[in-house]
């Protein structure tokens, strides 16, 4: 009796969704793709997975089916493309703006700030903030990336010293955590120096705790807010929202008491106190109302944490491919030195930024091989159909930037680190740019890329005009890649340094 009882409940279920899905079962005959469960889907490919096996698993469906191909997660239907031309529309269609249900997992912490907000609450926020990163007032942060980037030389120097190997990327995301703080609150958490510090501990909890949600089948469900890894996220929030309200309300009041001529006293480093992204969302209204404090809060996390996990993936894997080629390490050496000189105390000028154009080659060519964000994803709001294919309302998308860009389709000799594919009139920017979105594309595109461009080459000739990378003796090759929304390489990234000869 129980039996029949559970598989009328069962059948009852499974008429439900049917009802639900029917039109998004009915178009996805229109796409090949791997067989599927009822109800779970392909769900179980996915069921507990570490973040290093995501990447290998669409490996094996792109070998299998191609650049188009649909996926089921649990019941919702998910498309996977990594076709140019589709993903131009994508990218560009004003009914696809909003994220993927995955980005979701983040809202504890970042609310619903830029990176998550939907639509029209988007649009408006978007086009708020945007003259916050304006190439003039992104002027006023490079002696930010120089002061920290020789704060990240002199903790390095143990290194050179002793010639040991070490994992770059823990001393490049803490580098690049002070630089973000310093840029979007206008202070300091010394980071690099007080790698223990309660708040840098919590921006690592949430980070870890958020990003392996989409990897772990409870957590992704309402049974994760039971668990101990809740517990551990409530805890790590309580203490970055604590800090940023708490900076918020204090310069609220300090621009409140103080006039425009008072707030030109020089700061802690002796120069005239620059303006943070903070005090510009202080100053920013939408619809002629002024940001609450809890939406500044939201902007503010949000910069947080896509300005610093983002940056120090595109730094250290740009400083491996440099160790790995130590030719194109000496051609980049060689004009930063032509650009700013061997004085190695004379600091960074944004022209000289301007001016480092094969170091930006470089970046630009690991950002091909290593995206800092490998997969993109979006969220059909309506239905629409792109080139004879229909998307249903409801459907994911995911859109494959790490694949494309290690496609043979679409680049010559793709697994080769050639940054001369950057040069000039034949960049590959400028042949259906499409096929290269490490910063996305569209309206949506990272509203940060310059400042992130800037910041990497900043740090990268800084460190190159102390020390020569170079790879351990039998170092692997090729990194074990973790896809955590941001691309990390599973172990770290093992490095020697030596000083350079002057």
């Amino acid at each position: 009796m129980w039996f029949l009882l559970a598989l009328l409940a069962v059948l009852c279920l499974a008429w439900t969704i049917y009802r639900k899905f029917a039109r998004t079962l009915e178009v996805s005959g229109q796409y090949s793709g791997p067989p599927a469960l009822p109800i779970l889907g392909n769900g179980l490919w996915f069921l507990n997975k570490q973040p290093d096996e995501f990447l290998p698993i669409i490996q094996q469906l792109t070998d299998k089916f191609g650049d188009l191909f649909r996926f089921w997660q649990g019941p919702e239907f998910t498309l996977y493309v990594a076709r140019p031309s589709m993903i131009e529309t994508i990218l560009t269609n004003k009914h696809l703006t909003d994220k993927s249900g995955e980005y979701g997992y983040l809202s504890n912490w970042l609310g619903d700030g830029l990176l998550l907000s939907k639509r029209n609450k988007w649009h408006a926020r978007r086009k708020a903030i945007t003259p916050a990163f304006h190439f003039k007032i992104l002027e006023q942060f490079v002696d930010v990336f120089d002061r920290n980037a020789t704060e990240l030389v002199d903790i390095l120097g143990k290194y050179a010293d002793s010639g040991k190997s070490f994992d770059m990327f823990p001393y490049v995301l803490l580098y690049a955590l002070d630089v973000i703080c310093e840029s979007a609150m206008g202070t300091s958490v010394n980071a690099l120096r007080n790698a223990d510090s309660e708040y840098v501990r919590a921006v690592k909890e949430a980070a870890n705790v958020s990003i392996r949600r989409m990897f772990d089948f409870i957590r992704r469900t309402p049974l994760f807010y039971l668990t101990p890894s809740y517990q551990r996220l409530r805890r790590s929030l309580k203490v970055l929202h604590g800090y940023t309200d708490n900076v918020i309300r204090s310069r609220r009041m300090q621009l409140k008491n103080k006039t425009d001529e008072a707030r030109t006293v020089s700061d802690e480093f002796g120069t005239k106190r620059k303006d943070a992204f903070l005090d510009m969302l202080l100053q920013t209204s939408i619809n002629g109302k002024p940001l609450t404090d809890l939406e500044i809060r939201e902007e503010v996390d949000t910069f947080m944490f896509e300005g610093h996990d983002t940056t120090t993936s595109a730094v250290v894997f740009t400083l491996f491919n440099l160790a790995k080629h130590p030719e194109v390490q000496q051609k980049v050496y060689d004009e930063i030195v032509s650009v700013i000189g061997k004085d190695l105390k004379k600091p960074i000028e944004l022209s000289d930024l301007h001016d480092l154009s094969y170091l930006e080659m470089a970046i630009k060519e690991t950002l091909r091989l290593y995206p800092s964000v490998p997969l993109i994803g979006r969220r059909c709001v309506e239905e629409i159909t792109i080139e004879g294919k229909t998307i249903p309302a409801g459907a994911n998308i995911i859109v494959g930037v790490f694949f494309m860009g290690r496609d043979p389709n679409y680049f010559e000799r793709p697994l080769e680190f050639i940054p001369d594919r950057f040069a000039g009139e034949k960049s590959v920017e400028k042949f259906n740019p499409y096929k290269y979105i490490p910063f996305s594309a569209g309206p949506r595109n990272c509203i940060g890329q310059k400042f992130a461009l800037n910041e990497m080459k900043s740090v990268i000739s800084k460190l190159l005009r102390h020390y020569e990378f170079i790879l351990p003796a039998g170092s692997t090759a090729e990194p074990l890649l973790a896809s955590e929304l941001i691309l990390k390489p599973h172990h770290g990234v093992p490095l020697q340094i030596r000083h350079r000869g002057h």
